[in-house]
């Protein structure tokens, strides 16, 4: 298991997910019914609503987004340099106690 750290937008909670290696966060999240964590597509990467902000000191752990991912993250909500999907997200035990933040609101289909 890697625990994985969810940061709710209003800053006043935060949810602790334990992910079995191999899922990705997306899963990890949708399993636990972590709030704001929509992933309509179910991990295609397609729709944009597993959308994510990495802490600063994660995100260069993480390998680079791929094309279908980067063109996504170019339309989602409240961007930053370290927004990432969910869904493109391997928990792997290097990323054991990773901590993201979710945007107040995802992208609306």
């Amino acid at each position: 298991m890697v625990r994985a750290i969810f940061h709710a937008a209003d800053g006043a909670s935060r949810d602790e997910v334990d992910v079995p290696d191999g899922w990705t966060l997306m899963e990890g999240a949708r399993q636990e019914g972590v709030a704001g964590i929509v992933a309509d597509c179910g991990g295609g990467a397609i729709c944009g609503t597993c959308h994510v902000r990495v802490r600063t000191e994660w995100a260069p752990l993480l390998p680079e987004p791929e094309p279908s991912e980067a063109a996504l993250l170019t339309i989602v909500p409240e961007p930053s340099e370290t927004s990432r999907l969910a869904c493109q997200i391997p928990m792997e035990p290097e990323y054991d106690g990773i901590e993201v933040d979710i945007p107040s609101r995802q992208l609306d289909l």
